[in-house]
């Protein structure tokens, strides 16, 4: 038996997640369940005033959305980082597939959205709301299927579920947002090219870029930005290598942030946020809700545009050649995946809030049609994916 070499690239944090047994996915969802239990019983009161009661000039509810999200995405910055260096984002047909797919993921719902809601001008402003994939959610049902998906698959989930949430903030800033402060915008940027500079400068201690990660979150929180971007953004410039040459080497800054925030994102963040996001009330609802413009807009567009947009885009793309197809996945792999697209839960409800403020009905409207249509994609992809047959991988898939 040989020993490993020290060039062999070491398993990364949230890839054993993605590989393992269903673990903190089946405790995500799990609190999902209850959070939705919680909110249609007797103690629906107190479950919505613990999320509303301030704690340090923020609700619990903000504090679980934009503090506790902003490690998870910290974790998946540091994954995506990785794999675009060294990983399977490394070349830009790589590359260019998730960002496709994440377009045609939400510009197709948005269409569906209008195309109902045509003749009703007073519902038009939540053309964004079924735009957005819930990364925690998606990345839940893969871990519930475990070694039935491919790594890769699993890695090309979580590039497009991050441009995609990228791309749902930048529409919130461009067209939910009512202020953006230009001071905070400049202190945020002020902030990032400091981390980029001790990144330049080889400091491979954690303690100054997560001072400066906590500055800048504070700048991206108070700028009117979703403030989980700050955890993005602090991933972009933790470094990945020190000076001994190795590749991707184990003590690397990168390697010991990304394991000591794992165990507590699986199992501690995800199922707090679930717990305190999937709570949608039913009180009121009748079957006629369904087929109202809100309703029927968000659902349609989650279950029919991010299925068509993703899907559609990543078969156009292969065609082409502008990209491959993510390794050891078949096309109804990659169909069940487009499927799972389409759980919007998180940022769909959030925009869906930021459009509809001071409309009590149309925000109803817009929780009806967000559970419904998430529920369909997760059960609908789950299934496809069961049954999909499993594509053989080679020696090189095997071996990365």
């Amino acid at each position: 038996m040989h020993a490993p070499s020290p060039l062999r690239r070491p398993f990364s944090a949230l890839r054993s997640t993605l590989t393992s047994e269903a673990g903190g996915g089946l405790v995500l969802i799990a609190s999902a369940a209850l959070a939705l239990g919680v909110a249609n019983s007797a103690l629906a009161g107190t479950y919505v005033s613990a999320l509303q009661a301030k704690l340090g000039g923020l609700t619990v509810l903000h504090w679980v959305n934009d503090a506790l999200m902003a490690l998870f995405f910290l974790l998946v910055g540091l994954e995506i980082k990785r794999e675009m260096l060294d990983g399977r984002l490394r070349t830009w047909p790589d590359r260019i597939l998730p960002g496709l797919a994440a377009l045609g993921g939400m510009a197709a719902p948005a269409l569906v959205y209008l195309a109902v809601n045509r003749h009703s001008p007073e519902t038009m402003r939540g053309w964004a709301i079924p735009a957005a994939t819930d990364i925690a959610f998606a990345l839940g049902v893969l871990a519930l299927l475990g070694s039935r998906v491919p790594v890769s698959l699993k890695i090309f989930l979580t590039a497009l579920a991050i441009i995609d949430d990228l791309g749902a903030v930048i529409i919130i800033a461009l067209f939910y947002t009512a202020d953006l402060s230009v001071p905070m915008l400049g202190g945020a940027a002020v902030t990032l090219a400091l981390l980029y500079g001790l990144n330049r400068a080889g400091i491979s201690r954690l303690s100054p870029y997560l001072l400066l990660g906590l500055v800048l979150w504070v700048f991206v929180l108070k700028s009117g930005i979703h403030a989980t971007v700050a955890g993005v953004l602090l991933a972009l410039t933790i470094p990945l290598r020190l000076s001994t040459g190795r590749p991707d080497d184990p003590t690397s800054p990168l390697h010991r942030l990304e394991h000591a925030i794992q165990p507590w994102s699986a199992y501690l963040i995800l199922p707090i946020f679930g717990f305190a996001n999937a709570g949608v009330s039913l009180a009121g609802f009748t079957p006629g809700m369904l087929l109202d413009p809100v309703t029927l807009g968000v659902a349609l567009g989650l279950v029919v545009g991010k299925q068509a947009g993703v899907f559609g885009l990543v078969v156009l793309a292969v065609k082409l050649g502008l990209a491959q197809r993510p390794a050891g996945a078949g096309w109804l792999q990659i169909y069940g995946v487009s499927l799972l697209c389409g759980i919007g839960f998180t940022m769909s409800l959030f925009i869906g809030l930021l459009a509809f403020a001071g409309a009590p009905e149309l925000e109803s409207e817009t929780k009806v049609g967000v559970l419904a249509g998430s529920i369909v994609c997760m059960l609908a992809g789950a299934l496809v994916l069961l049954v999909a047959p499993r594509r053989e991988v080679g020696a090189t898939e095997r071996a990365r």
